[in-house]
Parts: C-alpha cells; sequence; structure tokens
C-alpha cells in the first residue's frame, strides 16, 4: 500500500487531491513540521529535503509534490493528457511552470507578509508581485481552455489548486477580481467530492496550529540562527 506523508500545506494537499481522485488506497501518515517530524532520522531517510509531503510505493520512493503527481498519474495512466508528443511538451512545462513559478513565489509571498522577523517592504513587494503574474498567466491560459491543458483534467489543475485556492492568503480576497479565469477553475476543484475528501483528510489530524518559538525553529531555522 502507498505511504503519503503529509501535513496541511499546499503541496501535500494537491497530492492528496489526486490520492482521492484516482481512488488509490494508501496510508496517510502526518508530519508535523511545528513539531519537527521532518527532521527525524527515519523520515530524513525518505525525504532528504525535510519538506512534505512524501511517497513511498514499495521500493520506490518520490519526494516532491509535482513528481508525485506525475508518478501516480503514470503509474495509473490517469488525469494525463492525451500521448502525444505536442502534449507531452505541454503536460512537462506547466507541471514545471507550477513547480518553479507559482508555488516558491506563492510561498515566499506569505513568508514575507505573516513570519518574516523584520518587515521589508522590498521582499514583500517582490513576491507579491511575482505571485501575482504567475497566477495572471494562469489565467490568462484559462482564458482559452477549459482545463490548463484543454479540454482534460489533468495533474496541471491540480498543482494549481493546491496554491491558487489560497490566492487570499498570498495576495488578497481582492486579487480574484483580475483572476476570473482561474477562480472558476478553483471553484469547480472545490466542488470536486474528491477535493472535499482530500480537505476532510488533512484537517482530521491534530496539527500543532501555535507559532511558538517551537515552530519557529522547525520552520524557520534561519531566522533562530541570524538572531
Amino acid at each position: 500500500m502507498l505511504k503519503f506523508y503529509y501535513n496541511t500545506g499546499p503541496n501535500p494537499t494537491k497530492v492528496a487531491l489526486f490520492l482521492e481522485e484516482s481512488g488509490l488506497k494508501f496510508e496517510a501518515i502526518p508530519v508535523d513540521t511545528r513539531k519537527g517530524d521532518q527532521f527525524t532520522p527515519e523520515y530524513l531517510a525518505i525525504n532528504p529535503n525535510a519538506k512534505a509531503p512524501s511517497l513511498v510505493d514499495g521500493d520506490v520512493t518520490v519526494f516532491d509534490s509535482n513528481a508525485i503527481l506525475l508518478y501516480l498519474a503514470e503509474k495509473t495512466g490517469t488525469f494525463l493528457p492525451p500521448d502525444t508528443p505536442v502534449n507531452r511538451g505541454q503536460l512537462l512545462s506547466w507541471l514545471m511552470f507550477v513547480a518553479s513559478g507559482v508555488g516558491p513565489y506563492a510561498g515566499q509571498s506569505v513568508h514575507f507578509q505573516v513570519h518574516a522577523p523584520e518587515k521589508a517592504p522590498y521582499a514583500v513587494n517582490r513576491y507579491r508581485f511575482e505571485a501575482q503574474r504567475h497566477f495572471a498567466i494562469l489565467d490568462a491560459k484559462l482564458a482559452e481552455n477549459k482545463y490548463v491543458l484543454g479540454d482534460d483534467y489533468t495533474i496541471v489543475d491540480m498543482a494549481a489548486w493546491g496554491w491558487a485556492r489560497l490566492i487570499p492568503r498570498v495576495l488578497d480576497d481582492a486579487a480574484w477580481n483580475d483572476l476570473p479565469n482561474l477562480k472558476r477553475l478553483i471553484d469547480e476543484i472545490d466542488a470536486r467530492p474528491a477535493a472535499k475528501r482530500a480537505l476532510a483528510l488533512l484537517a482530521g489530524h491534530d496539527f500543532k496550529t501555535a507559532m511558538d518559538a517551537e515552530a519557529h525553529r522547525h520552520m524557520f531555522p534561519s531566522n533562530v540562527a541570524r538572531g
């Protein structure tokens, strides 16, 4: 049985969505990053980057959320576009666009607005701008298609959902006004039974919520080191 190591962050959320959509049987194993679970020797042997999610499938270990989505899609033959070289190029391009652009900029936007020890207007402006720019690229793509890659719901939509559903936190509530096509997609996925099950799964564990000194030490060690 698959072992899915998760927390409530956007990257585990999109993998949880795939698992619920596909009907694969899996064991959900929480990784409470505010308590430092990601730094245990057992977990580091699975994921040397000390992040969630991770997936163990027998002898196979995959520890990046976008890699997990691609691995599971290819394993099951589901949530992929029609198998042509053109579609493969688009799949990889847009999946990596989310991996290298949408996720990092959205994450840093939240970090500098909420968690940075000092307010840095330049950093806040840069990451909010880049997060909005990446979301706008998705929005423009979705003005052409029902889903990012065309008529088919794929892992690219799942990857985008993991982050875009948090736009009010990454940017603000008003940001949706400029992203109507992306909002349409997110609302559609939110309404899917699998998405509701995925969110219920993530909410089912009593993760630590307090951002106290222990949580900061485990989640933002660079802040502790410079303090």
